[in-house]
């Protein structure tokens, strides 16, 4: 089962969260560590902590302190106010919780950096197996995709369910991402939670396939190159030039994520090809309208 589900709140125009801020503030963090020389041991040590510390927050995977914060630009020689004043404000922005943590009881920390990535990201491109993305699932095929999973009760099965909700309002905002969901033919044959439940989903898909920023392709079971595309993925890329693009693979009780250039180029190459021999996505509705149908 992988991740793909919405936003619940409209955000400013440029839609930045705290993860994609935390991430800004760890890569400036970083260029001017090295753009000072220091090594990670030597910055470590000014702020009183580890070189794993400064792993994390060069990588934007924890908050930051104030004190660190101003601690690393003055060993940096960083004196500007302007500059100093602009970087700590940041920080602390980027300290602020985003919606979904209210979810957090339900929520494993490797899915809370998703969702966090996931709302902030200018392009998302997914490739699914198995099941509808969760940004396009309707709540009763949500409900039905979770129950396969690990037991729970109606309490957490009630806030996952809308914790996927929540989620996909971020394609409805007023600069949305482009969404870009390829699925392979099966999704649409295997039927989840009973007729009426695929049915009334397969009719959503038609309907989010008509919204400006959406496009979904279908693998047909006559192209075989499916099978070698390593399982369900997605790609997230960022508005900010100096965000690399992120490669998300969630596995049943963790997730992969890759940022390193060789390895997205993998992937993208994989998304390119899948598409190009993807049904076009007025094809891809018909066959989905036919599915339907067929129920």
């Amino acid at each position: 089962m992988t991740a793909g589900q919405g936003d619940a709140h409209a955000q400013s125009p440029d839609r930045r969260g705290p993860t994609v801020l935390r991430a800004m503030v760890g890569n400036e963090l970083r260029r001017l560590r090295e753009d000072s020389d220091t090594s990670r041991a030597v910055a470590a040590d000014s702020i009183r902590g580890s070189e794993a510390k400064m792993s994390r927050l060069e990588a934007g995977r924890t908050g930051f302190r104030r004190r660190d914060v101003e601690d690393l630009l003055t060993l940096y020689g960083v004196n500007d106010p302007m500059t100093r004043a602009g970087l700590v404000s940041l920080a602390e922005q980027a300290n602020a919780p985003g919606w979904w943590h209210r979810y957090n009881d339900v929520m494993p920390t490797w899915l809370a950096s998703f969702v966090g990535f996931e709302q902030d990201a200018a392009i998302i491109r997914c490739y699914e197996a198995q099941f509808v993305p969760g940004l396009l699932q309707t709540e009763a095929y949500a409900r039905a995709v979770i129950a396969l999973g690990q037991a729970v009760n109606d309490d957490e099965m009630q806030q996952r369910v809308a914790l996927r909700i929540q989620r996909q309002r971020m394609l409805a905002v007023t600069e949305p991402p482009d969404y870009w969901a390829i699925v392979d033919e099966a999704v649409l044959r295997r039927s989840i939670g009973g007729k009426h439940i695929m049915r009334e989903q397969l009719d959503h898909l038609l309907e989010v396939g008509k919204l400006p920023n959406v496009t979904v392709q279908v693998v047909p079971f006559d192209r075989g190159d499916a099978a070698a595309s390593g399982g369900p993925f997605t790609l997230l890329r960022f508005a900010e030039r100096d965000l690399s693009d992120i490669v998300y693979l969630e596995q049943l009780a963790s997730a992969t994520y890759l940022d390193k250039l060789s390895d997205v180029d993998i992937y993208l190459k994989i998304i390119d090809r899948l598409a190009v021999g993807a049904m076009t996505p007025e094809r891809s509705a018909a066959l989905i309208a036919s599915a339907r149908d067929s129920l």
